[in-house]
């Protein structure tokens, strides 16, 4: 089964903001993981915050279009999420953050495209590392 490539909210801005520092790098990335890249609501959320107003159109295609869906409910995950972010309260861990280190728990073969260098820090299933794809790896 083809690996499920989900995103966060440093990779959508980094994508869709010429003027963020690893805009060159998304772009490439995207190019060679295309979607649909998978995220939750928090992560997107957030991207909306981070891009303001003026930058949320190009966000609001890619939902449209569906290259990034929302592929997680926090209702029914709710308890891992929350116990990630008590193991990671000293990073600190974002409720976007450890959805997503949960997601990678519950997809195949899953790659998180991510900016964030924090999910070096968490792991998977307890010991196992994030398989993320960051800038300079």
């Amino acid at each position: 089964m083809a690996a499920s490539i989900l995103v966060d909210a440093g990779f959508l801005v980094a994508l869709l903001s010429r003027r963020d520092a690893h805009h060159q790098w998304a772009v490439v990335q995207a190019k060679r993981l295309p979607p649909p890249w998978y995220t939750c609501e928090a992560a997107v959320s957030e991207a909306f915050h981070l891009l303001g107003p003026a930058g949320s159109s190009p966000l609001v295609a890619l939902l449209r279009r569906q290259a990034v869906s929302i592929a997680f409910d926090l209702s029914a995950h709710g308890e891992a999420v929350l116990t990630l972010m008590e193991k990671y309260a000293d990073v600190p861990a974002s409720l976007a953050d450890m959805a997503l280190v949960r997601m990678t728990e519950t997809m195949d073969g899953p790659r998180l495209l991510t900016t964030d260098a924090d999910f070096k820090v968490y792991r998977r299933h307890g010991r196992q590392i994030v398989p993320i794809v960051f800038p300079g790896a």
